[in-house]
């Protein structure tokens, strides 16, 4: 029986053939991710993973536009003048879900179909198979608002080819169609047309295992004919990427996009000198970090850098900028990367006790 499916839901979750189907249902807000969803989305998931006439789970967005553009984070910087909980409950729910997508024991398939970034990458990215379309469009734009890339970014971000992933992290360039299947973020990818019948065919699928649900999605990237000769956007610029983030600080790396000197160069340093010089810091070392531990401690980490940037300056500043009032120039505290200590930079990692975050 179908729950949830009056049309005003936010998420729609639907038992249909041998599947759970999570539909994100605000397409007016590109589907942006909120605690209401994250609290109906988090037990059917559980339940379904223990249902055994479940045999995978789907997740996807509505409108077409968008698979999830991300957290609601402007409410969560309006709430905190009347309510710090909300920062504290958004987060933590929020990666705890990041981790049962993780450890889910039934495959789970995110078809992220045009926009996906920040908190909808959470939603897909530790998802055993992740399909893209020539209309996908990814990326962790969190830096230009004064937070870092979190959703258990510290642990996928770093595991990407070569520097990849740290390059991605601190400008938030964005990836396209095939380049995000290319990247890596994506498993598979498959021609936006044929949507719809990838998610029939999956339905129709008698106790599948996870070698059948495998084998058909095979089966359609096999067919995906749009740029299919494309190579990798980065692909020329890899060996470069490669080495101008190797190094250990923001520093360093500012200064070796300025020694290149090339277009594509000062085209990143340009875009790296307006984005929040604290988040800058916390995401290398969060990238650096998280490059040896478990998903689980990512998050745990992930989540004490959140409520230190939830009572700091810059993520409401840069969510009044780009968000609310759009102007576009965020006034970041401190404004220089050489002012961002290493005693600031320590208290956003430290303990919080009792409050971290726990599995």
């Amino acid at each position: 029986m179908s729950k949830h499916t009056d049309a005003a839901a936010e998420v729609l979750l639907e038992r249909k053939g041998c599947a759970g189907v999570i539909t994100l249902n605000r397409p007016k807000f590109l589907n942006a991710l909120n605690l209401s969803m994250i609290r109906q989305i988090y037990p059917q998931l559980k339940k379904w993973e223990q249902d055994p006439e479940t045999f995978l789970i789907i997740i996807k967005g509505a409108g077409g536009k968008a698979f999830c553009a991300g957290g609601d984070i402007r409410v969560i910087s309006e709430a905190r003048k009347a309510n710090q909980k909300i920062a504290q409950d958004f987060f933590r729910e929020e990666y705890m879900l990041n981790n049962a997508i993780d450890s889910c024991q039934k495959p789970y398939i995110a078809l992220i179909h045009g926009i996906t970034m920040g908190g909808g990458v959470g939603l897909s990215v530790h998802g055993l198979f992740r399909v893209a379309t020539e209309k996908s469009l990814f990326a962790m734009p969190e830096t230009a608002i004064g937070l870092f890339p979190d959703v258990g970014g510290g642990y996928f971000l770093p595991r990407l080819q070569g520097k990849l992933g740290c390059f991605l992290a601190l400008t938030g360039f964005r990836l396209k169609g095939r380049d995000v299947y290319a990247a890596g973020i994506a498993t598979h990818f498959v021609d936006s047309e044929k949507l719809g019948m990838l998610e029939e065919d999956l339905l129709a699928l008698k106790s599948p295992s996870k070698e059948n649900i495998a084998d058909v999605l095979e089966t359609y990237h096999a067919k995906s004919k749009i740029d299919q000769d494309k190579s990798f956007i980065l692909e020329e610029h890899m060996d470069k990427i490669n080495s101008w983030f190797s190094a250990n600080t923001v520093e360093q790396i500012i200064e070796n996009l300025q020694q290149d000197g090339s277009s594509f160069a000062l085209e990143q340093l340009k875009v790296i000198n307006k984005m929040s010089p604290t988040s800058l810091k916390i995401t290398l070392r969060q990238l650096m970090e998280g490059s040896s531990k478990t998903l689980q401690e990512v998050l745990t980490m992930e989540y004490r850098l959140s409520q230190a940037c939830m009572r700091g300056h810059d993520f409401h500043e840069g969510v009044r900028a780009v968000l609310i009032d759009k102007d576009q120039s965020p006034k970041w505290k401190p404004a220089d990367l050489k002012e961002v200590t290493d005693e600031a930079l320590n208290n956003h990692f430290k303990s919080l006790g009792s409050n971290d975050l726990k599995f």
